[in-house]
């Protein structure tokens, strides 16, 4: 048959697509390799609640290909559709939609109500997705789609928290996050929207060394965290100076900023300084200084933990400063990794509004209308060496246009540096196409990884499954709905739906003391959602045993290289 130019190629598409519905052509493929091996492909779950883009359409036709080809050859190749449905994206929507602007005035609006629009706004482009993924050819099982909002999913979801909860890799820390004082932590993406050029002063600090006539030269870019001053932290590989000053102070600080920092002491006269003996930061490690603010010595001392005292961690740099820096491990993600390695005290003298607390002298000052304060308060005393002007990109909340701050905030975490060598392990195992990206981006990325911040102080979310005693602090984990209904004395509880507020209201008695029982208020990043797909699709370990064992591992995944740090 003569094959005419004159044809309209979308028309023809649109024939094809119609008579694969028509004729349920995929279905008709799906049954006639029943019996065939399975080949199981993964798909990474897109979000109902955005808009597909032009960068979906390479995805879905990858994606595509290789079930495809897979399926001519013979064999049985799932493709379950799903629903990414939960996280803050999903409620910024809705706050849009409702007219409101942050936490406050969602939980005056109510929590239920707001829960229920969340419900609903997920699957608003669900038609969009369907009709895009039709366009370009790709095949996959809409009809019975997973749901991560879904109470079957997040029950399986709960039981891998649980397991990873009685392997003790799953625990309660501080995460350093952007924080707004109108009450809500930023992701990055939100932080990168509100940066902006200030001009603001530094503060160069004598710290009174132990011991002996002289003091350490610390320097910090934000002088309302030195209320909360616990250490102080060299670089072990560089080489620090003891100096005796032109102003009559003894010093220490880095070789390489002598000149930048004591240089305007010289007088014609007079050197600027006269070194006195020279070693590396390595050996000023543990040295001893006087507590900058009794406040914070407080307590340290109520915690039982030792501080006031040299650090190191390669961090620290001769860019800029004096090669020492203070840390405030409540405010900082360099200061919380050192005070994890010393183990330092936890001061925290701001509150969640970001004022400097009432244990300060600076009560009730925003953090930074106390800046200047600190700076008076600290030349009255002798120990501000100079507050060197400097202009930098601060971020600023896009919502209400507040400096942010970098707010250390109860998170639980899962110990992912505990099984490192299994992630590392399995990694290995996997044919990357590029192998570059394996083992480049994705291996080194795995090589450096760190414990996983997993808890979200949201709403619209899988609930963290983790009660905790109002009296004695004792913490459970539960797995199932099954187990709910068991430890509340209440079979209807097997039955609750597995959101806020719903979740939060089932309470029991505490095994240790009989105290009451509550749940945390957190939920869960949904990443987690994403990467239970390959078994909370199924409801496993609760049904679907043999056909979960059937099609797993996967066989095939294709995704954007973003995934490689999320999804995947």
């Amino acid at each position: 048959k003569k094959v005419s130019t004159n044809l309209n190629f979308d028309d023809r598409e649109k024939e094809t697509e119609k008579f694969w519905d028509d004729n349920h052509i995929f279905e008709k493929s799906m049954e006639n390799r029943k019996e065939g091996p399975t080949y199981t492909f993964y798909d990474g779950p897109p979000t109902a609640n955005g808009k597909p883009h032009i960068g979906h359409v390479l995805t879905r036709v990858i994606k595509d290909m290789i079930p495809r080809y897979r399926t001519m050859k013979g064999y049985m190749v799932p493709r379950k559709a799903g629903w990414d449905t939960h996280g803050l994206p999903v409620e910024l929507e809705v706050e849009k939609l409702l007219g409101l602007n942050g936490k406050e005035q969602i939980e005056e609006y109510g929590m239920e109500p707001f829960i229920k629009k969340c419900k609903e706004s997920v699957w608003k482009y669900k038609g969009m997705w369907e009709d895009f993924s039709g366009t370009v050819g790709f095949w996959a099982d809409m009809e019975n789609p997973y749901v991560t909002y879904d109470d079957n999913f997040i029950e399986s979801e709960w039981w891998a928290l649980k397991t990873i909860w009685d392997k003790k890799l799953l625990y309660k820390g501080f995460k350093i996050v952007p924080y707004c004082p109108c009450g809500t932590p930023l992701s990055s993406q939100e932080v990168a929207q509100g940066y902006k050029a200030v001009k603001e002063r530094s503060a160069i600090v004598r710290f009174k060394v132990v011991g002996e006539d002289a003091y350490f030269l610390a320097w910090t870019t934000t002088p309302w965290t030195l209320p909360s001053n616990v250490a102080l932290c060299v670089n072990p590989n560089d080489t620090y100076c003891k100096v005796k000053a032109a102003d009559g102070y003894t010093y220490y600080m880095a070789e390489a900023l002598l000149d930048t920092v004591l240089g305007k002491l010289a007088t014609e006269d007079e050197k600027a300084y006269e070194v006195l003996e020279t070693m590396k930061g390595a050996d000023l490690e543990y040295k001893e200084y006087e507590p900058l603010y009794e406040c914070a010595k407080a307590i340290a001392d109520k915690q039982r933990k030792k501080g006031f005292f040299v650090t190191c961690d390669t961090y620290v740099t001769m860019s800029d400063g004096t090669g020492i820096v203070h840390i405030a491990p409540a405010f900082g993600e360099d200061d919380a990794n050192v005070g994890r390695n010393y183990d330092l005290p936890f001061v925290q003298l701001v509150n969640d509004k970001g004022e400097l607390t009432e244990d300060t002298p600076y009560a009730g000052l925003f953090v930074k209308d106390a800046d200047p304060k600190v700076l008076v308060d600290l030349d009255k005393r002798g120990q501000l060496f100079d507050a060197p002007k400097f202009e930098h990109d601060y971020p600023h909340c896009w919502r209400c246009d507040t400096p942010l701050i970098y707010y250390a905030r109860e998170s639980w975490f899962i110990k992912m540096t505990e099984v490192k060598d299994k992630l590392v392990a399995n990694n290995n195992t996997v044919n990357w196409i590029p192998k570059s990206i394996g083992e480049g981006r994705f291996g080194n990325w795995l090589e450096n990884v760190q414990d996983w911040g997993i808890s979200r102080n949201r709403y619209w979310g899988t609930p963290l499954n983790i009660w905790e005693c109002c009296d004695c602090g004792c913490q459970e984990s539960i797995g199932s709905r099954a187990e709910l209904a068991e430890r509340s004395g209440n079979p209807d509880n097997a039955k609750v739906e597995l959101h806020r507020p719903y979740i939060d209201e089932v309470t029991f008695k505490c095994k240790e003391c009989g105290g009451t029982m509550k749940r945390v208020p957190e939920v869960i990043d949904c990443w987690f959602d994403s990467g239970a797909m390959p078994f909370a699709q199924h409801h496993y370990p609760f049904e679907n045993k043999d056909l979960f064992e059937k099609q797993f591992p996967a066989d095939f995944i294709s995704e954007a290289v973003d995934q490689t740090r999320g999804w995947f």
